[in-house]
């Protein structure tokens, strides 16, 4: 199994042992850059806060350790956040 197959399905954030989606709670997908494939709990966020963006702290984007990969919602799709680059 190859680390892209390795993470898909997989929530950002969860723990490493429990790391699957969890009944009741909502859920977008992130498309692109590194954290392609993941899913982002978006279930205590406002329906405001829903449509902006969000920089996710990751290791494995551009910047290395202490960067940011941004992601905004498909304007036709919230349930998708495409990635639209990395930032220290």
């Amino acid at each position: 199994m190859d680390e892209l197959e390795f993470m898909r399905g997989r929530v950002y954030g969860a723990d490493h042992d429990d790391p699957g989606p969890r009944h009741g709670r909502r859920y977008a997908e992130l498309v692109g850059g590194p954290l392609d494939g993941l899913l982002l709990d978006i279930t205590d966020r406002r329906e405001d806060e829903v449509g902006q963006g969000v920089a996710l702290p990751t290791e494995i984007g551009r910047h290395g350790p202490g960067g940011r990969a941004v992601y905004v919602p498909r304007a036709a799709d919230g349930r998708r956040y495409d990635w639209r680059g990395d930032v220290p």
